[in-house]
């Protein structure tokens, strides 16, 4: 079955059958980052929301090929107004290789300011602390300056998700 992707076509509802079609269709032909520059940033949060879904079924190697818009993906998350798009967005970054020199401060500040924020969605808040710890890592005064955060969070506003990594990283076993 060949599928068509165009914004009409993302624009629908989505089950878990039909992200996988797309995926597969995506994955036949190589074009994870293609499709990510023609569908991620659309102005219609549906397109954009089920868009990112297909692409968090696709592998880590298959993601890789968004390494060159990894900031765009950044900024997308911080930008968004879409919590949906957000997290999805937030999903795929977390998954993405990380190095050094890719320190963003401002994406950093983001992170730790929403992994903190008792309104934000779990997801959000779990995969920000991860993406925060994984920026942090390379520089002992910002893991520690986040490992003491995270100690002095008041837990039990927290929900199982964030408490969850919230543990993993205090106790190393956080990748």
């Amino acid at each position: 079955m060949r599928v068509q992707v165009t914004s009409e076509t993302l624009k629908g509802f989505y089950g878990e059958n039909e992200a996988q079609a797309l995926y597969q269709a995506l994955k036949a032909k190589d074009g994870f980052l293609d499709f990510a520059r023609q569908f991620v940033y659309d102005e219609d949060a549906k397109v954009a929301r089920n868009a990112l879904w297909v692409l968090t079924k696709a592998s880590d190697k298959e993601l890789s090929a968004l390494q060159p818009i990894r900031n765009e993906l950044t900024d997308l998350a911080m930008t968004t107004k879409h919590s949906a798009v957000r997290r999805l967005s937030l999903n795929i970054v977390e998954r993405l290789e990380m190095n050094k020199d890719d320190l963003q401060t401002e994406f950093l500040d983001f992170c730790l300011e929403h992994m903190l924020d008792v309104e934000e969605l779990p997801g959000v808040q779990a995969v920000c602390m991860k993406l925060a710890y994984r920026m942090c890592k390379f520089y002992p005064e910002l893991m520690e300056e986040l490992k003491r955060t995270l100690q002095t969070m008041p837990i039990e506003y927290y929900k199982p998700a964030v408490k969850c990594a919230r543990n993993r990283i205090l106790n190393g076993s956080l990748k």
